[in-house]
């Protein structure tokens, strides 16, 4: 399994790419290869604000429905709606095509909470 070294990930299975006071986020490769094959992904619209831990859409896949967790407080400023025409792509890229959304942080340094690659995984095993 691949976890970039430059991103960060949270326990719930979501990854975060920080670029300024923007992040991209999306689904790792684990949580994607334990789905199976995704045939649906729902986001929150643009505009949107959502704190941490909250949900900010779900993904299905053909015998699970499974919800997305926010890893930073913030407002969603871009959805990927290449992802909601063709959910395949969180099964083929998670870390490039696949991402979900691009939200403005409220602060960045929160950041400094969610776990490393080595960290995450080490969770997976």
């Amino acid at each position: 399994m691949d976890f970039p070294k430059e991103l960060r990930y949270t326990k719930e299975h979501e990854w975060v790419r920080l670029d300024g006071q923007t992040a991209q986020v999306g689904i790792t490769d684990f949580a994607q290869g334990e789905l199976g094959d995704i045939v649906f992904v729902e986001l929150e619209s643009v505009g949107s604000y959502i704190e941490k831990d909250a949900v900010f859409g779900t993904v299905e896949a053909v015998k699970t429905v499974s919800e997305l967790y926010m890893p930073l407080s913030g407002r969603i400023v871009a959805i990927n709606e290449y992802v909601q025409q063709n959910p395949e792509l969180v099964n083929e890229s998670p870390y490039e095509k696949g991402w979900m959304i691009r939200i403005e942080v409220q602060d960045a340094a929160a950041l400094s909470g969610l776990m490393s690659a080595d960290d995450y995984a080490a969770l997976v095993g």
